[in-house]
């Protein structure tokens, strides 16, 4: 049986990735996987894996929200808004107070603006702003609201005439973390960018549940891998889950509609829905279809023999 399920991965720094995917690939020695959303070269942490059949639900896990560790430094600015980018202002000193960041940490909870940064993937006219951005050109971004839903500070040093602040975040999907850092020094007054990034939680999946690559290969190896991965149904434990009657159990499996009186609980919300049968066994992603009522297919998951 092939794999099949959440592969976990904790990013290292200096890849991207691509990069993880592609050595994930030769060391599974398998091509149908998936990521639920790309992280910087230098950005560390949770990076799940869509293996086999798994790539099918990576739309769904995508729409969770993420959790980062941030460090910003105040008193400094770059071309990238991270470390990795050219000097473009700085301040001899920062006079401010780490309670004074705290407080306008605070401002930023709920439904913000954000303008993509130069260095990022974002496509205009056909281009990915981070290949305009290399050849020197700065265009137009137009700006995107995202939500901050928790933000915290964690931990503050002075860094000479720099201050240096940790702090988490939990946010929506099309966060810039990076363009956070620097919205959070303009708040203040100063020039501000990105030190540190690790993403701690994505899609449900904690850094606890990561595997390393040295890991994976070694798990791998020993035939031992598949234990390891979070499985396909799990990975979507936010939807709602429902039980079809054994009578209609097959028809669910051929990708038949139902009646909702076939389903139980009662489906009353819309939205996607888990359904199984009465042993417990994922049968697919379905959904009420508002005209009808009826429990309509969306991926079916036909148990493999």
């Amino acid at each position: 049986m092939s794999l099949e399920g959440v592969l976990a991965v904790d990013k290292p720094a200096g890849m991207t990735s691509h990069d993880v995917v592609a050595r994930t690939r030769r060391i599974l020695k398998m091509k149908r996987i998936g990521h639920t959303g790309t992280l910087d070269p230098e950005v560390t942490g949770v990076l799940p894996l869509c293996l086999g059949r798994a790539t099918r639900v990576v739309e769904y896990m995508q729409e969770l929200p993420k959790e980062y560790e941030a460090t910003l430094r105040l008193g400094l600015a770059t071309d990238t808004e991270d470390l990795t980018g050219n000097i473009i202002e700085q301040t001899d000193q920062v006079s401010v107070t780490p309670a004074e960041v705290g407080k306008v940490l605070e401002t930023f909870l709920g439904t913000i603006s954000q303008v993509p940064p130069m260095y990022s993937a974002v496509k205009v006219d056909g281009k990915r702003l981070y290949e305009l951005a290399r050849e020197g050109k700065t265009v137009e971004r137009k700006s995107r609201e995202v939500t901050i839903y928790e933000i915290e500070m964690k931990d503050y040093e002075w860094n000479g005439p720099f201050l240096d602040v940790s702090f988490r975040a939990l946010c929506s999907k099309g966060t810039y973390i990076r363009t956070l850092c620097v919205d959070i020094g303009r708040a203040l007054g100063l020039p501000a960018t990105m030190v540190k990034l690790t993403r701690t939680m994505s899609a449900g999946i904690s850094t606890s549940e990561c595997l390393t690559l040295e890991e994976i290969e070694r798990f791998m190896q020993a035939g031992e891998l598949q234990e390891h991965l979070i499985k396909v149904d799990h990975a979507i434990r936010h939807l709602p889950a429902h039980t079809v009657s054994d009578d209609k159990s097959a028809a669910a499996m051929q990708g038949q509609r139902l009646s909702s009186r076939a389903v139980a609980p009662e489906v009353t919300t819309e939205g996607s829905i888990r359904l199984y049968n009465s042993d417990g066994l994922f049968l697919g992603i379905f959904e009420k279809q508002e005209e009808t009522g009826a429990i309509a297919p969306v991926k079916v998951f036909l148990p493999e023999i």
